[in-house]
This record gives structure tokens, C-alpha cells and sequence, in this order.
């Protein structure tokens, strides 16, 4: 048995599918402590997973969701720009008490979300075996692969390689805040200085929940690379829904995550685009709309705070997301096609994926109005090749073994390890 840690942002587009995996590693015996921020408590306790508070003589209770409702109110590279502080101070969170944590808890090997890259540098201090994980697209940082921020596709040229170096540039400059914090714990436990940021040194095994053909076409990938597809199975976590209400139309389901959930107007274009088609829209929003909009909303849209996604999508025709991850493997695990709205972060770098892929339509927000999205909406209805090409990723999601290949994987890297250490003993 191990005693795994993971260390994730606290956002539940990281917590959800990591406790996925968690899960499956206790099934298989072992013990999963998250360690996370004290706001955090019951929701990874209602996951059925342990849980080690962090950051309690640092962390403001309740400043989460602070961060949350600024953020839900902007776009683009200002939500980047206003995000960074908070990332910040849970580099200092983590580097300050994680130690002490791991310590007390007796974890052996950490599992660390690629957008939390504190956690591999506590590993590395305390030379405990990690494995990274990717919630969203891998990061590659390399000259071909555009950073995942940007909505360019893939191109092996000179001039796009370029164009993605200076990108990546400009990330690390304005991460720096992020890269001194940690470099300042770096150099008092002696080691090297990170010059970039978001580039895992992971070496055991770097997991994705991204299926290999939900990708770019990117050549020459490290052998500890896994894409295994969504990290899935079921939660104790119970969300009702009133089936009832369904009406045997085509199925339109929109979502626009856990962050980005206040965006008002993009659910009311949404709604409106879809009034008057012989559809029957659904729009679980999360808790960022207030009953006077949803009741001001255009059409009868079937209009829910939280919706069983998986179940729900079992029965869709079209996903309408702002190309969260979570969302889009959801849909296309069900063959789904998707018509993304991607508003920041790595939205547009999986909105990227989505057209490369072929699986649905890709607007932006500065082009999003009713007639495009109403135009976007008919064409993915009517056209069989999206349909088409989502269900080739599904096809890929059913082969690629999900969580129980990640589990599986993890126990095989972590066993190699410690037999290697007992050779060198």
C-alpha cells in the first residue's frame, strides 16, 4: 500500500478529476490525502477522499471565492492578469506548509497537477517520487506546440515556431511573480532555479486526461507521456435532475464551467440562438445566475444550477461550453459534437483542438452575437461530420483506459522506483 498526496489548483476543473483518480487508487488499497486550502475541507471529504489543510496561517477563508466572482467577471488575458496573485500566494501555501504536511501524514509520493508546479519542487526538496498530472492540455513547452493560452493550431514551421517562443516568452514574464516565489524556496533548499513556468520536470510518468487523438499532431512525444483519456467514475456526490421535464427534442446542453458561470449575456445569446429551432436547450449554470435572469432568459430553456453532466449528455445532440476540458472530454465521451466559446486560460488552446479535431465550431467571444452562434448551431446539427468525428474521439476515450489506466500506471512507475531504491541500498 501507498500513501499517495496530490496537490491540484482549487478549482473543481482540477479537484473533480483528480478525485476521480484518487478513488481509483483506493479501490486498488492505498491511502489519498489532498492537501488543499481549509475552504476546500468538504468538498474533497464529500469526493470520499482524506483531506490535510494547508495555508492556514497564510489563506483568508472565504478569499476563494472572492477570486472566483472577480475572475467569472473577466475575459482573455485580464483573468490571466487578475489570477496571478492568487497563484502566487498558493505557491507560498504550498511551499511553506506542504513539507510539514507530507510530513506529518507519512505520503510517499505526490501526484501534482502540471498547474500547480510548487508541488514538483516540494518533491524534489524532500526527494519523494511525483507524478504529473494534466487537468487541462498538457503543457509542452516546446517551439511547434502553441501555448495553450493562444488559439493558433499546430504548424512545424519556422515562422510559427517563432511566433509560439515569443508567446511563451511574454507567459514567463508575466508569471515572474509566480517563478521569484518559487525560486526563492528553490534557492534556500539548494536547488536550481525554474526559468519557466508550467515546465514539468516530471520523469516517472506525466498523465493526461486528454485521449492521444485529442491532440495535435505532435511529433517525437516523451515515452512517460500517457494520454489516457478522462479521469471518470462515480462520485458520492448525488445531482438531481428533473428528467421529466425532457421533452424527446433534440437535446442542446450548455455549461460554461465552474469560473466563467456569471457570464449573463453569454447564456443569454445562447438562449436566444436557440429560440425557435426545434431544439429543447438545457443550460445548467452552476450557481452564477440569479432566478430573475434565469426567468429573463429568451425562449423556455430547461434552466438548472448543477446538472449530472455525463448522464445528462448521454441524451444531447450539442454541447455549447466555453471549451473547459472537463466539459468538452465529457461531450465527446458520449460523441457529442461541441460548439465552444472559449473566454480564457486554456480555453482557446482546447477550442484549438476542437477545430483541428473536426468536432464541432469555434467562436470567439468578440464575434459571439445571435445570428453567428444560431448559424454555428444549424451547421453542427445538420453537418454528419462533426457527428462524425466526435464519436472517432469516442471511440478513442473507450480505448485509451481512463482512470483505471492512470491508477495502473502509477502503481507500476512507483513500484520501478522503489525497487531501483532497494538495488542502490
Amino acid at each position: 500500500m501507498t500513501h499517495f498526496g496530490i496537490i491540484c489548483p482549487p478549482y473543481p476543473g482540477h479537484l473533480n478529476p483528480q478525485a476521480a483518480l484518487g478513488r481509483e487508487l483506493q479501490s486498488h488499497g492505498h491511502r489519498v490525502t489532498f492537501l488543499q486550502i481549509p475552504d476546500l475541507e468538504s468538498k474533497v471529504q464529500s469526493e470520499g477522499l482524506n483531506f490535510y489543510p494547508i495555508g492556514e496561517a497564510i489563506y483568508q477563508p472565504g478569499s476563494m471565492a472572492q477570486t472566483f466572482a472577480q475572475l467569472g467577471k473577466l475575459s482573455a488575458l485580464k483573468a490571466l492578469d487578475y489570477s496571478l496573485d492568487f497563484c502566487q500566494q498558493m505557491v507560498e501555501i504550498i511551499c511553506q506548509d506542504a513539507p510539514k504536511a507530507i510530513a506529518a501524514r507519512g505520503i510517499e509520493v505526490l501526484l501534482v497537477d502540471q498547474l500547480e508546479p510548487a508541488g514538483e519542487t516540494v518533491a524534489e526538496y524532500l526527494n519523494l517520487p511525483f507524478i504529473c498530472v494534466s487537468c487541462g492540455q498538457v503543457i509542452h513547452r516546446r517551439a511547434d506546440v502553441p501555448p495553450f493560452f493562444t488559439p493558433w493550431n499546430y504548424q512545424n514551421t519556422h515562422l510559427s515556431k517563432i511566433r509560439n517562443l515569443l508567446a511563451y516568452y511574454f507567459l514567463d514574464r508575466s508569471c515572474q511573480p509566480i517563478l521569484k516565489t518559487i525560486n526563492r524556496y528553490r534557492q534556500e533548499w539548494k536547488l536550481s532555479d525554474y526559468h519557466h513556468i508550467y515546465a514539468s520536470n516530471a520523469r516517472l510518468a506525466h498523465i493526461s486526461q486528454q485521449p492521444g487523438l485529442f491532440e495535435f499532431p505532435i511529433p517525437n512525444l516523451p515515452p512517460h507521456l500517457h494520454y489516457v483519456g478522462p479521469l471518470r467514475n462515480a462520485s458520492p456526490q448525488l445531482v438531481t435532475f428533473p428528467y421529466e421535464k425532457l421533452t424527446g427534442q433534440p437535446m442542446i446542453y450548455a455549461s460554461l464551467g465552474s469560473v466563467q458561470n456569471t457570464k449573463e449575456a453569454v447564456f443569454r445569446c445562447i438562449a436566444a440562438a436557440c429560440d425557435g429551432l426545434d431544439v429543447q436547450l438545457v443550460i445548467a449554470h452552476g450557481g452564477g445566475m440569479s432566478e430573475e435572469a434565469v426567468r429573463s432568459l429568451p425562449g423556455s430553456p430547461l434552466v438548472v444550477e448543477y446538472a449530472p453532466q455525463p448522464d445528462i449528455l448521454a441524451h444531447a445532440s450539442l454541447t455549447i461550453t466555453h471549451a473547459g476540458m472537463n466539459t468538452t472530454l465529457d461531450s465527446l465521451s458520449y460523441g457529442v459534437p461541441v460548439i465552444a466559446i472559449p473566454i480564457t486560460f486554456e480555453q482557446p488552446g482546447t477550442a484549438a483542438r476542437i477545430h483541428s479535431t473536426g468536432v464541432g465550431e469555434v467562436i470567439s467571444l468578440e464575434k459571439l452575437n445571435i445570428s453567428n452562434l444560431r448559424t454555428a448551431i444549424k451547421r453542427v446539427l445538420t453537418e454528419n461530420s462533426y457527428k462524425n468525428n466526435a464519436r472517432r474521439i469516442q471511440q478513442s476515450i473507450q480505448l485509451s483506459g481512463g482512470v483505471k489506466r492512470a491508477a495502473n500506471i502509477i502503481e507500476q512507475v512507483t513500484q520501478s522506483q522503489r525497487s531501483k531504491v532497494i538495488e542502490m541500498v
